[in-house]
């Protein structure tokens, strides 16, 4: 039950949004028990969004939200991953990009909480 959420201070085309679903469905297997079947990703663009007092370049918020417990190693990868994807489709900076890390324990979904 993971959700990726993004963030960035562009515009995100169509033919990029869906690069970034695919390749975040993907990346997603990077933490044990995970899988595209069940990811859910949002994307907003435009988003006015300041990194060091400026919105002049490119930059990413971005937060993963997954039910479980927390894996360290399978996060530091995935962090490796969503950058390079946010890096290669839409030019944003590896230094331009926070990635933020929540495990709920509580999650619901279907009229129940799992």
């Amino acid at each position: 039950m993971p959700f990726i959420d993004s963030k960035v201070n562009i515009s995100i085309s169509e033919e990029k949004e869906k690069a970034l679903k695919e390749r975040l469905g993907q990346a997603v297997t990077l933490i044990p028990g995970k899988s595209e079947a069940w990811l859910m990703t949002g994307f907003e663009d435009n988003y006015h969004l300041y990194f060091r007092g400026d919105n002049s370049q490119p930059i990413a918020f971005i937060e993963v939200k997954a039910f479980g417990s927390e894996n360290r190693s399978a996060f530091d990868a995935l962090t490796e991953e969503i950058t390079k994807i946010f890096n290669e489709i839409l030019g944003i900076e590896p230094d331009h990009i926070y990635i933020k890390y929540e495990v709920v324990a509580n999650w619901g979904w279907n009229g129940r909480n799992l």
